[in-house]
């Protein structure tokens, strides 16, 4: 994806505006989930799309998300503040903070915790990003599961004229991060001054803005924050920050073919998903080591 900051770029297209439902999980904390909506599915491999906050926790309270299992794709956690404590079947323990990428690949499964860490939950603290989850190809669904992290310094950042974009996956102004990807992959963290430019290209088929903040302006037309814009493909696009915003850019490829979407599974194919639920109601899945709780088995229809 090429990037000329002073090149004009053509009036943009939008192809759809897609408005997050909101939901309380309990003790204020709101999380949007602008994927998957009933518009529109995926964008790229992105198939979930939920942003976290902004949250204050009272002392003495967390953020606290009991083990739950996963299969058939990559949970990427992204922070703008706080912190979360991750631990996995694997055997991660893991600390994320601001700027930093927890990308697990659940593969043929995975079980995981998130929770506020004790020493934070001595005093108020706060919480804020985006959970994402990218589908896997089909070739790699049942792959073994896998954990990475990576630090702040290992993502590539660009800055200029009152922007900065971090390189979160795929390349972004020819500047590749280094985080490994299975299928065609874009994600980068745009941090705008008021009147700076962000323009994006059309080197990837599908794209998409998601505004955490502030409020942009495209082809004339103004976008608050807590909107998904899906991109017209084949289009390029210039994004103008009315006030200070933080946008992330979101896409790829499309996926090689539709996905089913059950709790917190994802699959090509439902009878998958099935033997998921089979396998966690009777105990199947590896379990996180130092957690005695989990999450059981809603009961809800589908896939």
């Amino acid at each position: 994806m090429s990037w000329n900051p002073s090149q004009e770029v053509a009036e943009a297209g939008l192809e759809l505006v897609v408005v997050p439902r909101t939901t309380d999980l309990g003790d204020g904390f709101q999380v949007r989930r602008a994927l998957p909506s009933a518009r529109r599915r995926l964008v790229g491999p992105f198939v979930f799309f939920d942003e976290m906050g902004p949250t204050v926790l009272r002392a003495g309270r967390g953020l606290d998300v009991r083990p739950h299992p996963h299969i058939g794709l990559a949970t990427v956690t992204y922070l703008f503040d706080g912190e979360i404590l991750h631990r996995d079947s694997l055997g991660t323990v893991q600390p994320i903070r601001p700027g930093e990428l927890n990308w697990m690949t659940a593969g043929r499964g995975i079980v995981h915790s998130e929770r506020t860490p004790p020493e934070l939950r001595q005093s108020e603290s706060r919480v804020f990003g985006i959970q994402a989850w990218v589908a896997l190809p089909k070739l790699h669904e049942e792959m073994e599961p896998a954990f990475v992290h990576h630090p702040e310094t290992d993502l590539p950042a660009i800055e200029e004229n009152g922007l900065v974009v971090r390189v979160i996956a795929g390349a972004f102004s020819d500047v590749r991060s280094p985080v490994e990807t299975l299928h065609e992959t874009v994600y980068a963290d745009a941090a705008m001054d008021e009147g700076a430019r962000l323009p994006v290209d059309a080197a990837y088929e599908e794209r998409a803005l998601y505004i955490a903040e502030g409020a942009i302006e495209i082809g004339g037309e103004t976008h608050e924050a807590g909107r998904l814009l899906v991109l017209r493909p084949g289009e390029s696009v210039s994004a103008t920050a009315i006030r200070p915003a933080h946008v992330m850019l979101l896409g790829g490829a499309p996926m090689d073919g539709p996905r089913y979407i059950w709790w917190n599974c994802v699959s090509s194919r439902k009878e998958r998903i099935e033997q998921a639920k089979a396998d966690w109601k009777a105990g199947r899945f590896e379990r996180v080591v130092e957690e005695t709780e989990f999450i059981p088995l809603p009961d809800m229809p589908g896939p």
